[in-house]
């Protein structure tokens, strides 16, 4: 069977495609930048070109395919990704038959259009990811030793992007997925204080917390090139974060067999990008 991996070199598509080389499976990579691709995947991947934004040019890369992980938005900083919908009409007339979808912030067209389409489905939908550390505090946490955050109260349940990979994974190659909606959590709650402490742990290196004011929270975004919409989001998350970003859920160790692992974990994993 020939597992097709949208996104392969994006934060989870890249675990996802590294766990089913492991489990023997012959893997095809979609990708927009295959020189990239060759560069970080495993040996044995095959790559294929393609855009799920231009529906024109996956032909090629679903061809054989009997089951795809596909993403609808992209996890990598600054990738422009809004999936066709058309892409799952595609992958239905091209045969596949199992499809696993990496829902963002809220389900959609997509989503939509794979519950109605008759093949065998599942829906992953982790909270935050661990990995948002990197892009977020691992620039000042390396030079500097300090996280500068508004609201060091804010809690979330975290989870490992290589958990979130091990249940799309799971839901490639087993049974009795169809049809299941998954929401992934970490195994705790941690405030963005608490967070910190954690990683310092994980990496053994003392890190403070500086808490910022809303006015210089907003500053530090525009400076970013965010816009006034975007920013306003963003505090809101801040100071009221949707319930199930911070509600513990046993789904990844019914769904693995095992605890899902732990932001000190994860640390100790990422030491070498945080030091």
């Amino acid at each position: 069977m020939t597992i097709l991996v949208t996104g392969a070199t994006g934060t989870v598509g890249r675990h996802v495609t590294e766990q089913l080389v492991q489990r023997g499976a012959a893997v095809r990579a979609l990708t927009r930048n295959p020189d990239r691709a060759r560069t970080i995947l495993p040996d044995g991947v095959e790559i294929a070109a393609g855009d799920l934004m231009r529906t024109e040019t996956l032909q090629d890369a679903l061809r054989g395919v009997e089951a795809m992980f596909l993403i609808v938005s992209s996890d990598e900083p600054q990738a422009d990704l809004n999936t066709d919908p058309r892409v799952v009409a595609m992958a239905r007339e091209a045969g596949v038959k199992r499809v696993v979808v990496l829902v963002g912030f809220e389900e959609g067209p997509v989503e939509e259009a794979v519950r109605e389409s008759g093949m065998e489905w599942t829906l992953v939908k982790p909270v935050e990811f661990m990995a948002n550390v990197l892009s977020d505090w691992g620039p000042s946490i390396r030079e500097e030793g300090v996280v500068r955050e508004l609201n060091g109260n804010a809690p979330s349940a975290r989870v490992h992007e290589g958990d979130i990979a091990a249940v799309a994974v799971e839901a490639l190659l087993g049974d009795g997925h169809h049809g299941k909606s998954y929401v992934l959590t970490g195994p705790e709650v941690l405030t963005r204080m608490e967070a910190v402490r954690a990683i310092a742990a994980g990496i053994g290196k003392d890190i403070r917390f500086e808490e910022l004011t809303e006015d210089e929270a907003r500053q530090r975004w525009r400076e970013q090139g965010y816009d006034e919409e975007s920013i306003d989001f963003f505090v809101q998350m801040a100071f009221q974060p949707p319930e199930v970003g911070h509600t513990v859920l046993p789904t990844v160790e019914q769904v693995l067999g095992r605890p899902a692992r732990t932001l000190t974990e994860w640390a100790a994993e990422h030491k070498h990008l945080l030091l």
